[in-house]
């Protein structure tokens, strides 16, 4: 395994650093052999190089489709040099041992990036063209033979990989991770070409093309470790650029995640405060004229205990007034499209706030796959992207107004955004009382109601005024949401329908002089 390095083949997309390392192995007397492009700029670049025909005996043929694959090349990269009859065979083809190959492949990624392909599009010529085959053969070639073959698939790796070749110290546990590194290399590229191929939902055998964005400190709790990945080809929150504070935790993560979500789903101007996963504290504009400041400050009112460290989305570029109320509170992240010269400068006052911005907000940032690990396996679904508001059913003798069933959707959208059994309680575009994540469903409107009470003295008088509206994310098996709605002084409800008694919530809301509604939709977050 410590064998001196005598021949490389060197054959890259990518040619970042590619002719300094070339010259780097010439000056130790490697001798290089290599393919088209790469060629064409070592030659230029005044590196000594052997172009491959001249070693196959055979020219690059059908546009370059075949460069590579040829017994002189996979002969020399497979063959076991502590096998003397491997050795004997390489002497009898005249076969020269290849000792270091250094390739990556062709851009089939930024390629399917640059065209937009989405599924049940045509299939498009210039990306099948960046489907590499020889490069891979390589790549597993050299790494099904790693300890003979040293392989360096990533630009990265040439500085270190060069200085290890120096001082000998081409060890086993080196070559096990380079091999390793391009095995993943290669499934993540087989990922990428068979998701594009790919038009089943749930394919019998899947697999998923992610790589790594940064280490994060920790996981959910300091004893767990963690990273932050990036899935191929999916815009998001992953792509938001920070421009101010100490590096994202795990669970800032999270909680950015579900306040993007759900202001994802508002036109006018909105604010989402999360705390631990969940919406605390949501508000929208009447207009797209309504100041940001307005509607954060009506966001905060819903909770402003559990607002303290907590995470806040915007869908409009923060300004500086809006800044200037944020600011009096502690926050540990803040997401919007954009901010003003001056909000920036308010916020980097404060050194702990981390401050991300994501020009394109309104992109769809999720895949339709839903994703979780449990023991053994994997859970795949559908994501939850529809809202079920196109069909809405009146249930009740009463009919929601105009001002009513606006609310009635903006409470639906914040409770299909948080956990099950979920109440939220709202008035106007304001919630008011959020109860989530209970066992029973009573108790989440227990909580939500009990939120709000403690809250009242601080909404404003107007707002008051305006009808009380709940939203629950499932139906309800009994009568006891809407009695003790009534409590609370409850004028319309929103909620799924479909329970084998749903005649008895209607009976009692029709009672109570109640507007009830039906989706025909649940939402279930667990």
């Amino acid at each position: 395994m410590e064998q001196k390095i005598k021949r490389a083949l060197i054959s890259v997309s990518d040619k970042t650093g590619v002719a300094e390392f070339s010259r780097e192995l010439v000056k130790m007397g490697v001798e290089i052999v290599s393919t088209g492009g790469t060629f064409k700029l070592l030659e230029k670049e005044g590196v000594k190089v052997i172009e491959i025909d001249k070693v196959t005996g055979f020219p690059e043929i059908l546009d370059g489709r075949v460069k590579t694959l040829n017994p002189k090349i996979h002969g020399g990269i497979l063959a076991l040099r502590e096998k003397p009859e491997h050795l004997e065979e390489l002497k009898k083809h005249s076969i020269s041992p290849i000792d270091l190959v250094v390739v990556n492949l062709y851009p089939f990624e930024q390629t399917v990036i640059k065209y937009h392909a989405q599924k049940g599009q045509e299939i498009n010529m210039d990306i099948i063209e960046n489907i590499d085959i020889g490069g891979v053969t390589l790549l597993r070639a050299a790494g099904k033979n790693f300890m003979d073959v040293l392989i360096v698939c990533d630009t990265a790796d040439y500085t270190p990989v060069m200085d290890a070749i120096k001082h000998g110290n081409l060890d086993y546990q080196l070559r096990k991770n380079l091999a390793a590194k391009a095995f993943r290399h290669t499934a993540y590229y087989d990922s990428l070409i068979s998701g594009y191929f790919t038009d089943e939902q749930f394919p019998s055998q899947a697999a998923f093309g992610i790589k790594k964005a940064a280490d994060l400190r920790y996981g959910e709790n300091p004893h767990q470790k963690a990273a932050l990945y990036k899935t191929a080809g999916q815009p998001g929150l992953v792509d938001a650029k920070q421009l101010h504070g100490k590096e994202l935790s795990y669970n800032n993560y999270l909680d950015l995640d579900a306040a993007l979500g759900l202001s994802l789903e508002f036109s006018e101007p909105s604010c989402v405060i999360v705390k631990h996963n969940n919406a605390c504290g949501t508000a929208a504009g009447s207009s797209n004229n309504t100041p940001l400041v307005e509607v954060y400050k009506n966001a905060l009112i819903c909770d402003p205990v559990s607002a303290f460290g907590g995470i806040i989305a915007f869908n409009r570029e923060v300004d500086a007034a809006t800044a200037e109320e944020i600011v009096k509170l502690f926050t540990e992240c803040i997401i919007a499209p954009g901010y003003s010269k001056e909000a920036k400068e308010i916020f980097m006052k404060k050194k702990d706030l981390r401050l991300l911005e994501l020009p394109d907000y309104k992109k769809p940032v999720y895949s339709i796959r839903d994703i979780r690990n449990i023991s053994g396996g994997m859970l795949m679904q559908d994501k939850d992207i529809q809202l079920g508001l196109e069909d809405i059913k009146q249930a009740t003798k009463r009919a929601p107004t105009e001002q009513e069933l606006a609310s009635m959707k903006f409470a639906w959208k914040i409770a299909k955004h948080v956990k099950s059994n979920a109440i939220i309680l709202v008035r106007g575009l304001q919630s008011l009382g959020v109860g989530v994540g209970q066992m029973s469903r009573i108790d989440s409107l227990k909580i939500a109601a009990s939120k709000m009470n403690s809250i009242i003295g601080t909404v404003d008088k107007n707002t008051v005024k305006l009808p009380l509206v709940l939203a629950s994310d499932a139906f309800f098996p009994f009568r006891d949401v809407v009695d003790e709605a009534s409590k609370v002084g409850v004028a319309v409800i929103i909620q799924p329908g479909g329970s084998l008694r749903d005649d008895k919530s209607i009976d009692a809301a029709n009672e109570y002089n109640m507007a009830m509604m039906f989706t025909g939709m649940r939402h279930f977050k667990h």
